[in-house]
């Protein structure tokens, strides 16, 4: 198959074509059903302004059609040869349709068709993302509903610090997803433009209507400034990989925290066994990989986001071959959170309390702060006093958890979690 840059009789070395391609070609097949949906918003602008016949878009609107069924059929791969999917998109239009598959790139840029690719990926990804994340967060909340009156020690600094219940912890997730739905909300219009008839970077001579293309593919607004919409790139990815850091650090927070509160040493909560591994020279171990795979997964796709601005930054206005180096980090950070999502979901309903061991474990010195602000209160002195006072009453004090649970009244407490709030927050994304 040709390129779509070759001109007759010319060609780089094999070498230089393999180094440049690179695995480009791979990421392209993920981003080539949304290619041949840009493809079809383009060429019914073509027609709009004369260059096809109403006759020329249906043939070519029905064998693109064709083509996105074969590649969801894995008949068609983009090809190390190919280059990338633009070329295998025209090149199958061009065998099917002849000279009129050659048309299909009047008034468009590779650099265009795939900004446009990758935004519709982009917004796609969001969309199931936060459908992923909402029904996380509304099963946080039912654990935290059910289980709103199981005690749960509260650490600062990794000790054990006020008494706390697994309802209030879970809560703190619920929260925590309903904070990033947030941001991915405001990432998704934050990328909504439509950069397709930016051409290069530099317009065309065609009275392309934009207005009809960013209607068509179903984007809020137009992106103005044709050199702007190539300067965006890399600039908008970055906004969306941001979105995806903030869901790994609240589920790589729970990852760690399931991690302890699972060991011998906490044994907070019990573990189902198809969520565990187990040792080859060690019958006894019974192991959660996979938070430990999300722990790292974190940390990779925060590396991932951090990566595109450094494949980006103080790069000249305009296209460059480097922005090709996007794709992996973007496609990978987009799997790697899908997934996490999903297991975190799978480990929720894997685990639960273990009422007598975290009750078994929590110490009366849990209690000092709660001590001295009845002290304080009950004796109207000073909390400071109160305070110096509180450890000598700690080891006489006779614990009541749901007592304790019950007192913790201010908003957001164990005793007053609000629940209602969160169900009408979720009830509406």
């Amino acid at each position: 198959m040709s390129k779509l840059w070759q001109k007759k009789g010319k060609s780089p070395h094999t070498l230089v074509g393999k180094y440049t391609v690179g695995d480009d070609y791979i990421f392209d097949q993920k981003l080539m059903p949304f290619d041949i949906q840009g493809t079809k918003a383009h060429i019914k602008g073509l027609q709009k302004i004369g260059i096809f016949t109403k006759s020329e878009l249906k043939k070519l609107l029905k064998e693109l059609t064709n083509l996105k069924s074969k590649v969801k059929k894995d008949e068609i791969k983009v090809s190390i040869d190919d280059e990338d999917c633009h070329t295998v998109i025209e090149n199958y239009l061009t065998k099917k349709l002849g000279k009129l598959g050659q048309k299909i790139h009047t008034g468009r840029s590779r650099n265009d068709q795939v900004l446009t690719a990758i935004r519709l990926y982009m917004k796609s990804s969001l969309d199931e993302i936060k459908k992923l994340s909402t029904k996380l967060a509304k099963e946080f909340l039912k654990y935290a509903e059910k289980y709103q009156n199981i005690p749960l020690p509260g650490y600062t600094h990794t000790q054990q610090a006020m008494l706390s219940s697994i309802g209030h912890y879970f809560c703190g997730f619920t929260e925590s997803l309903i904070d990033d739905i947030s941001f991915l909300d405001k990432t998704y219009s934050h990328i909504n433009k439509n950069p397709l008839g930016s051409a290069a970077g530099f317009g065309v001579p065609l009275a392309l209507d934009r207005e009809f293309t960013t209607k068509e593919l179903g984007f809020e607004s137009t992106q103005i400034n044709s050199l702007y919409c190539q300067n965006s790139r890399g600039k908008f990815e970055s906004v969306y990989t941001e979105s995806l850091v903030q869901i790994m650090l609240t589920l790589g927070r729970f990852a760690t925290d399931l991690l302890l509160f699972t060991s011998q040493e906490f044994n907070f909560f019990k573990v189902s066994d198809s969520l565990v591994t187990g040792s080859s020279i060690m019958p006894q171990k019974r192991n959660l990989d996979g938070m430990e795979i999300l722990r790292g997964n974190t940390s990779v796709v925060i590396e991932n986001h951090q990566l595109i601005q450094n494949l980006v930054k103080n790069l000249m206005s305009g296209y460059n071959r480097d922005l090709q180096l996007m794709k992996k980090p973007l496609f990978e950070s987009t799997d790697m959170v899908i997934a996490s999502l999903q297991i975190v979901s799978l480990h929720l309903k894997g685990i639960t309390p273990n009422k007598k061991s975290i009750k078994e474990k929590i110490t009366k010195e849990i209690f000092s702060a709660d001590i001295a602000t009845e002290i304080a209160k009950k004796n109207k002195i000073p909390f400071r006093i109160a305070y110096q006072q509180a450890l000598k009453k700690t080891q006489k004090y006779k614990p009541d958890f749901q007592q304790n649970i019950n007192s913790k009244i201010s908003l957001g407490a164990p005793g007053n979690l609000n629940l209602s709030y969160y169900k009408k927050l979720l009830h509406s994304k």
